[in-house]
């Protein structure tokens, strides 16, 4: 009896490590089995402040604002590390979204500097217009986040 209370608890102790191993709290750790979402082979989206509605959440109630168009600098971006996304104006009025996870071993990125979003772990960085990646070891873009702007307002989609 006591060799199948071993077999179980080996089996439960190798499940609970596995489960464990899976996920990234962002803190930086070493992921080494895992892989980030899929990301779309299309380029990031765009939504220009003229003609976009206002965003919803699930509620039903409007979405927070994330930013004002004016807090994102041409030719720059800014990340808002809450919720996870880097928001940028590559050119004036053309507004894009990234999640501000690195695809390398899920660091958030934390600035926005010289036309890339920079990770602060190992390195990578990514381009502003389209979030593809500038320099490694980021094996993937980053992918892109839905936004709405809505005259001078941003919210997440």
């Amino acid at each position: 009896m006591t060799s199948r209370a071993t077999k179980r608890r080996t089996v439960l102790f190798a499940a609970a490590a596995l489960t464990t191993a899976c996920g990234s709290d962002g803190d930086g750790g070493t992921d080494a089995g895992t892989s980030a979402p899929a990301t779309p082979s299309g380029p990031a989206a765009t939504t220009s402040a003229e003609s976009a509605p206002a965003a919803t959440s699930t509620t039903g109630k409007p979405a927070p604002a994330l930013a004002k168009t004016s807090d994102i600098p041409v030719g720059g971006g800014t990340v808002f590390t809450e919720e996870k996304v880097v928001v940028t104006q590559p050119e004036a009025g053309e507004f894009k979204a990234f999640s501000a996870v690195c695809t390398h071993q899920g660091c958030l990125v934390n600035k926005v500097a010289d036309g890339t979003i920079d990770c602060p772990c190992h390195g990578s960085k990514y381009r502003i217009a389209d979030g593809s990646v500038a320099a490694g070891p980021a094996p993937r873009p980053l992918p892109a986040e839905q936004i709405t702007v809505s005259g001078d307002t941003i919210t997440l989609a």
